[in-house]
């Protein structure tokens, strides 16, 4: 392992990240890695949508207790791939066009899930320069394990039954309007009543809310033509819920229970994710996590090849990586004598 040097303060963690990622792969195929297909990248949009349509068919189809809670958990798994969308085009690797970026992960990624790329993309650059740090924004999503049994049935309880949902949602609404600082880690900064006059409120509803209403709207007149309007409540209802459980332990498997939070090898996590769990916790190639933070701007349909080149000359040799997502839930709870 080379040692680390020239380290640009502005940017310090992605510094490190480039300089060791050249260690171990060379200029040209770091240039073919970051290369963009435009039909890959539609494919991987289209394939989440299939499974959210495909739920609500099941559910239209065979209405019963089973098709509803197993539509819940797909729509849920699929809404993390919504915001796994909007974090890819945030990073405009998802297409080779900016504006064709900006468009499909607004209107298939971020507005269905009441969240727009404006104000995600720079918020989310910034855990990218502080990962690990206390300045990173996104800390508080993954502290506080590993924990009790106890205390993980009560975080995933809360998250099943909507209490986490609503709390986030009215949380995110409150940010869009401008009585909160932008945070998607649960952190409260309130902003001054000053900076905040009513006309200003409501030109933030129209700004930031417009895209995510009109949306929604798509989504449930297309149910309601088709006959099945009142399937809409499965998208609401996984938004408040089994979305909540997806993106926890999505998160608690990235960046939770980390070696050093210093050092870029050993404070990000890749994990091996089979059928079900890319339906619940990886969709998009998001479980190649440490692959991410050493090359954020290349495509992540990418990221199985650079895994696979990056294991076989010896990085996770250093770098963190799991089986699968079992073991990420045992690794978070606190071991009893």
């Amino acid at each position: 392992m080379e040692s680390i040097k020239k380290v640009d303060p502005a940017n310090f963690q992605i510094t490190k990240y480039k300089q060791i990622i050249n260690t171990y792969l060379s200029k040209e195929e770091i240039k073919v890695l970051h290369q963009k297909n435009d039909l890959f990248g539609t494919w991987e949009v289209i394939y989440n949508w299939i499974w959210i349509i495909g739920s609500f068919v099941l559910v239209a189809l065979w209405t019963n207790v089973f098709t509803i809670v197993l539509a819940l958990f797909i729509i849920g798994g699929k809404q993390l791939g919504c915001a796994i969308i909007m974090h890819d085009t945030s990073h405009y690797s998802l297409f080779k066009s900016r504006k064709t970026n900006i468009f499909i992960g607004n209107w298939f990624g971020a507005y269905p899930i009441i969240q727009n790329l404006e104000q995600y993309g720079p918020y989310h650059f910034q855990h990218h320069i502080n990962t690990g740090t206390f300045d990173d924004p996104d800390l508080s999503l993954t502290k506080g394990y590993p924990t009790k049994l106890l205390s993980m049935i009560r975080k995933i309880g809360r998250d099943l039954i909507g209490a986490t949902g609503i709390k986030s949602q009215l949380g995110l609404i409150s940010m869009h309007l401008g009585y909160l600082k932008y945070n998607l880690a649960g952190d409260i900064f309130k902003i001054d009543k000053t900076k905040r006059p009513f006309s200003k409120i409501l030109k933030n509803a129209f700004h930031y809310l417009k895209g995510p209403f009109i949306s929604n709207f798509i989504i449930w007149f297309l149910l309601f033509i088709c006959g099945h309007g009142w399937l809409y409540l499965l998208w609401i209802g996984a938004l408040f819920t089994t979305f909540n459980f997806s993106l926890r332990i999505r998160s608690i498997a990235e960046h939770s229970v980390v070696e050093d939070e210093s050092n870029p090898y050993k404070n990000t996590r890749t994990t091996y994710a089979n059928f079900i769990e890319k339906i619940l916790f990886a969709p998009l190639h998001v479980n190649y996590h440490l692959e991410h933070h050493f090359m954020i701007a290349a495509p992540s349909y990418n990221y199985p090849k650079l895994h696979k080149m990056l294991k076989e000359r010896g990085f996770y040799e250093f770098g963190l990586l799991k089986s699968n997502y079992w073991e990420i839930f045992k690794m978070a709870l606190i071991k009893s004598n």
